[in-house]
C-alpha cells in the first residue's frame, strides 16, 4: 500500500516538498455533467434564462476556479497556469450537459485538481443561475479523463 504524501512521520499534515521535481509540461482534462429537466436544457440552449447567458458564465467561472483552486484546496500549490479551456457539449437525449476542462502548466506538481475544480464549479454556476427553474438539478460523473506530465506519465481514463 503507498503511504500518503500528505502525512509526516507522526501522521501530520503537510504540503508536499517538490523543490527538487524537474518543472515539465502537464495537463489535466476532466469532466463533470449536470442533468436538468428538457425545460431548462432548452431555455439553456436558447439563452432565455433570465440571469442571463448561462454556459458563457459558468465558462468563466470554471476558468476563475481553476486559477484559485490552491484557496480552495488546501495542501494543493499554487500553480502558474499557462491554459484554461472550459467546454461545454449538450445531450438532449438525456438533458444533460457535460462540461470538459483542460487545464495546462508547466510546473514541478500536476494541474488534476484544477481542471476538477474548473467542471465542478462550472456545474454549480449552472445550477445557480437556473435554480429557479428547476431545482431539481443533478451534478454528476465529475472526474479525470487524462492527464499527462510528469513522474507519473500519461493516465487515459478506460
Amino acid at each position: 500500500m503507498p503511504t500518503f504524501t500528505h502525512l509526516d512521520e507522526e501522521g501530520r499534515v503537510r504540503m508536499v516538498d517538490v523543490s527538487e521535481k524537474a518543472a515539465t509540461a502537464r495537463e489535466a482534462v476532466a469532466q463533470g455533467i449536470i442533468t436538468m429537466q428538457p425545460e431548462t436544457f432548452d431555455l439553456i440552449r436558447e439563452q432565455k434564462v433570465k440571469k442571463g447567458n448561462v454556459l458563457e458564465t459558468a465558462r468563466i467561472a470554471g476558468i476563475m476556479a481553476a486559477k484559485r483552486t490552491a484557496e480552495l484546496i488546501p495542501m494543493c500549490h499554487p500553480l502558474s497556469i499557462t491554459h484554461v479551456r472550459v467546454d461545454f457539449f449538450p445531450h438532449t437525449d438525456t438533458s444533460s450537459m457535460r462540461i470538459e476542462a483542460v487545464v495546462r502548466v508547466v510546473g514541478q506538481t500536476g494541474v488534476e485538481m484544477e481542471a476538477l475544480t474548473a467542471v465542478s464549479i462550472a456545474a454549480l454556476t449552472i445550477y445557480d443561475m437556473c435554480k429557479s427553474y428547476d431545482r431539481a438539478m443533478t451534478i454528476s460523473d465529475v472526474y479525470l479523463l487524462e492527464k499527462s506530465g510528469g513522474k507519473s506519465g500519461t493516465f487515459v481514463r478506460a
